[in-house]
């Protein structure tokens, strides 16, 4: 007997997977017919993805939201495609594009539609994918134009620094122990020493 199953990706563990669920709910797909990753679609080696793959029988169905949930590489979605309907010889349907339906109109014309309209929701799911990276690029290319600085915050001096500082200056401690006495490398002190000389003149 044929089986439908659902399968959720979404790309970080903050993206609410809800919105998905309830739509599969709507199509009376039981709950432990539904797979989900919390992963980029940048490739499909994604552990629920490959789990599913290995239930998948002919004449089984697959639902997804939308075409960007299987992935989003514009060659690597229309190869997954082929070998899900092709090899697999399951149908599958995107809830969101009734065109692409692979139930409905098997005949010669129905196949070229769907096969246009998966084409060209690949390419806009990748360029979408590509624009959102030059928007990102483009972003912190200004960011550091303006001044503002990535990666992570320094940390706070230790409360003794100023003190041990004042000692390693006058030439009463090595910059060894100096570095010791503040639970610092050498080369991170010699840094943080340089900076708070800097700011005290």
């Amino acid at each position: 007997m044929a089986e439908t199953y659902g399968y959720i990706r979404i790309s970080s563990t903050d993206q609410n997977e809800g919105r998905q669920r309830m739509a599969f709910e709507q199509k009376a797909i039981p709950p432990d017919h539904i797979f989900m990753d919390k992963l980029s679609g940048k490739d499909f080696q994604r552990p629920q993805y490959q789990a599913l793959l290995t239930l998948l029988k002919p004449g089984d169905q697959l639902c997804i939201t939308s075409i960007d949930r299987l992935g989003r590489n514009y060659e690597e979605i229309q190869q997954q495609w082929r070998f899900l309907t092709k090899e697999k010889r399951i149908d599958i349907l995107v809830l969101d594009m009734p065109l692409l339906d692979t139930r409905r109109d098997k005949d010669l014309l129905g196949t070229f539609i769907a096969d246009l309209v998966l084409q060209v929701l690949s390419f806009v799911a990748q360029n979408e994918r590509e624009n959102i990276r030059k928007r990102q690029a483009e972003g912190i290319a200004v960011a550091k134009k303006n001044g503002v600085k990535f990666g992570p915050k320094p940390q706070p001096l230790p409360q003794n620094f100023s003190e041990i500082f004042l000692l390693w200056e006058q030439g009463k401690i090595s910059m060894t122990k100096a570095a010791k006495y503040t639970g610092m490398a050498r080369s991170t002190f010699r840094k943080k020493a340089k900076l708070y000389r800097k700011n005290c003149q």
